[in-house]
């Protein structure tokens, strides 16, 4: 059922404050991230006098490499259509390469991971070659509601902010597009009980255009949304880790204070007078004297007692072995909680044998999976509308809903384990083309080393003498 103005302007309202509401928890975690939070934390306000300026700035970031892990092996390679055999639909294919798709695709992954959503805008096609214009939005700033009954994205809303506007666009149901603007610094909540306005001050960029029509016919905002309980909060993949890598600094802080102040001798006087500082009056003279502040001995490694027998003594180093312990348990729970490999967070591996390799990252290879299983519906829906902007009749459109989308392998293998498997399955009766599939995955890949076999079959004398004999014709005769 179309809008009217009144009822866009409550929806883009609506959906404004729901975005509004989330923004916190995505900051939150794209700056864990990147290492923007999480810092060093202090046990107590004086430990953060002595030491919070001297490790200004440092973070053990675990966050990154438990997100990155599974996006950087997220590469999709096209939607091979239902009842396509073989290969990937190559006008899908040309326009995902036109529109730069595997640079922002895999931009859209990690923040995927790390906020637990992304989301794509599929354009209408109005350049000369007829490709569709295709962006990658933040999830900051784009949200899309989808009817809980039927799972189908009813309305989706673009919003961005400048020093004194505020931007929507809101895209409600198949066919209307309506394009607002408000000033940013407009009150938008209840103050004192007043109540609040459901239109939230949004008004047309252009009085004269009250709505656009959507020419694709449905709602062209995709959200790739992560893991989900059946719910509509998914689930960061850093959401575990975050109070983890908070644990991992204060012990990081312990350490740190420990390497200055433990790791050297200290020093202890005992049986003699606190050592005296002379005050001075404004003309610069011995004006009497004050005993030197407790805060100052610390910081020089010195405890004082006074006592009637003044002796020197000291404390050897202290063992630092406890607080690294700790810190490499924290990174074990790490990568046993979120499947990251042990190496791609502790660099201790050396000459390990290929087998064990794939069994130290069997748990990301599962996990990856996933990912691509929950990002999914929305890649789908986004090559979809790409060919309704190209103008794929009903019948492509319906082959392209119920396709299949192509990833490369997300198991890393060496070039040995690639050829050992070649020549089991070549053993076992596999065709060359089967094979070149499972092994190198991209569909183009594959056309291009077929076309090379069957050019070295044909150069190849023996073989062209064999099929010669297999027709009945012997060679060269008829030539």
């Amino acid at each position: 059922m179309d809008l009217t103005l009144d009822q866009a302007k409550r929806k883009t309202e609506q959906l404004s404050r729901e975005l509004n509401s989330r923004r916190p928890k995505i900051d939150s975690r794209i700056k864990y991230f990147k290492g923007e939070t999480g810092k060093l934390h202090f046990a107590s306000p004086k430990f953060a006098e002595y030491f919070e300026k001297q490790y200004a700035g440092f973070s053990d970031n675990w966050c990154m490499p438990v997100a990155q892990a599974p996006a950087e092996r997220m590469n999709l390679l096209g939607l091979r259509p239902y009842g396509q055999a073989t290969g990937v639909d190559r006008d899908l294919e040309r326009a995902w390469i036109t529109n730069d798709g595997e640079a922002g695709s895999s931009e859209a992954f990690l923040l995927f991971g790390v906020a637990a959503r992304a989301f794509s805008l599929v354009h209408p096609a109005n350049s000369p070659d007829g490709m569709p214009r295709l962006t990658w939005e933040h999830p900051d700033s784009a949200i899309v509601d989808t009817d809980p009954e039927t799972g189908i994205d009813r309305a989706g809303l673009v919003a961005w902010a400048d020093d004194q506007m505020d931007y929507a666009t809101l895209y409600a149901g198949p066919n209307q597009i309506f394009k607002f603007k408000r000033k940013t610094s407009q009150d938008r909540h209840e103050r004192n009980g007043a109540a609040v306005d459901l239109n939230g001050g949004w008004e047309l960029r252009n009085p004269e255009v009250e709505v656009e029509l959507n020419p694709l016919g449905e709602m062209p905002l995709s959200e790739l949304r992560n893991q989900t309980l059946l719910d509509d909060e998914p689930i960061s993949d850093i959401d575990g880790v975050m109070g983890l890598q908070d644990t991992a600094n204060l012990i990081w802080a312990y350490l740190l204070n420990a390497l200055d102040q433990a790791s050297l001798p200290a020093r202890v006087v005992t049986g003699a007078e606190l050592p005296k500082v002379p005050i001075l009056n404004k003309d610069g003279q011995v004006a009497g004297y004050r005993d030197v502040e407790l805060d100052e001995l610390m910081k020089e490694r010195i405890l004082w007692i006074p006592s009637k027998d003044a002796s020197i003594e000291e404390w050897t180093a202290a063992s630092l072995d406890v607080f690294s312990k700790v810190i490499e348990q924290l990174v074990e729970h790490i990568a046993a909680q979120t499947r990251t490999p042990p190496h791609y967070l502790v660099a201790k591996m050396v000459n390990t044998a290929a087998e064990s390799l794939n069994i130290a990252e069997a748990g990301l290879v599962s996990k990856t999976g996933e990912r691509i299983t929950y990002a999914g519906r929305g890649l789908k829906k986004t090559k979809r509308l790409m060919a309704k902007a190209m103008g794929a009749n009903d019948q492509r459109i319906t082959a392209i809903n119920a396709g299949k989308l192509i990833w490369a392998n997300v198991q890393y293998r060496s070039d040995a384990q690639m050829a050992d498997v070649a020549t089991k399955l070549r053993g076992a009766g596999f065709p060359m083309e089967y094979i070149a599939e499972k092994l190198v995955t991209d569909p183009a890949e594959v056309d291009r080393i077929m076309k090379m076999i069957q050019q070295e079959q044909q150069a190849d004398p023996l073989l062209a003498a064999q099929r010669a004999m297999q027709t009945g014709i012997p060679n060269g005769i008829g030539a």
